[in-house]
């Protein structure tokens, strides 16, 4: 690990006006980064919540910042509007006597591929995985390649180490779609992943509504049980359903793995 004493790590998420669950996974690993000591400082903004991005610059003041978006894919986000806000000109921005450094998303990393089998592994420890299909499910859109590219990357290196019977991506708004699980599973167990930063309103209701382990929308994730009530036995098949992947305690190594990352450019 590189020596960060001197430097600012900015821990960039979405954040929501309507949903006090987006926030919380980027600020519990804030926290935690907090506690290992390796930056000078550890800061978080958002674009929904309070500190902003317009903001959060004006008080650090070392002379590196890495800016790692916790975000799962490139798109308008990471490189429209995160530039834009914190007036970024590149991978390195120099202000003054500061330099800015800026990292790609934390679910554009190999690593995540780590974070995903964990996760997967807790929720169901005595599957077989031989007999599991392995869906991860991403939100998808006709208006951004970019944002199914990423749960594709992770089905890719996924299905090389031979662990599931089968791995397959599925999104919510572009085939192929994640209400027909149960057509595309071939395997007696099924394992789904959301491919998100948080428990927000895609992971808690929507996708559960659409595999049909819900009949409609629920409450918060923090108040929900869906997420615990594994097994599901549906279409003669048996379905486990994991948090958010962004939820994961492993997260931390990821985000640090962005930074180190960055320096090898």
């Amino acid at each position: 690990m590189s020596n960060y004493s001197n430097s600012t790590l900015l821990i960039i998420g979405h954040g929501s006006t309507t949903n006090e669950d987006s926030s919380e996974p980027t600020q519990l690993h804030a926290d935690e980064l907090r506690k290992r000591a390796l930056f000078k400082e550890v800061r978080t903004a958002f674009w929904k919540e309070e500190p902003s991005m317009r903001e959060v610059l004006y008080g650090i003041t070392t002379p590196e910042v890495y800016i790692v978006p916790n975000f799962i894919s490139e798109g308008y986000f990471t490189q429209k509007v995160i530039p834009r806000e914190l007036e970024l000109t590149g991978k390195i921005t120099l202000r003054d006597t500061q330099r800015l450094y800026y990292c790609d998303p934390v679910g554009t990393h190999p690593s995540m591929t780590e974070v995903i089998l964990k996760r997967a592994q807790e929720t169901a420890p005595n599957v077989p995985l031989e007999k599991t299909t392995l869906f991860i499910v991403g939100h998808g859109t006709n208006l951004d390649a970019n944002s199914a590219k990423a749960a594709r990357d992770q089905v890719a290196h996924i299905k090389k180490m031979n662990l599931y019977g089968e791995v397959l991506s599925a999104y919510m708004e572009e085939p192929p779609l994640i209400n027909d699980w149960w057509t595309m599973a071939t395997q007696p167990h099924v394992m789904v992943v959301p491919f998100f930063i948080s428990d927000g309103l895609h992971s808690y209701q929507d996708i559960p509504v659409l595999l049909g382990i819900e009949k409609e929308t629920g409450p918060a994730a923090s108040q929900s049980e869906v997420f615990r009530r594994n097994p599901y036995h549906l279409h003669g098949k048996t379905l486990y359903y994991t948090s958010s992947i962004g939820t994961e305690p492993m997260m931390v190594k990821v985000i640090l793995d962005q930074v180190a990352a960055f320096n090898t450019y």
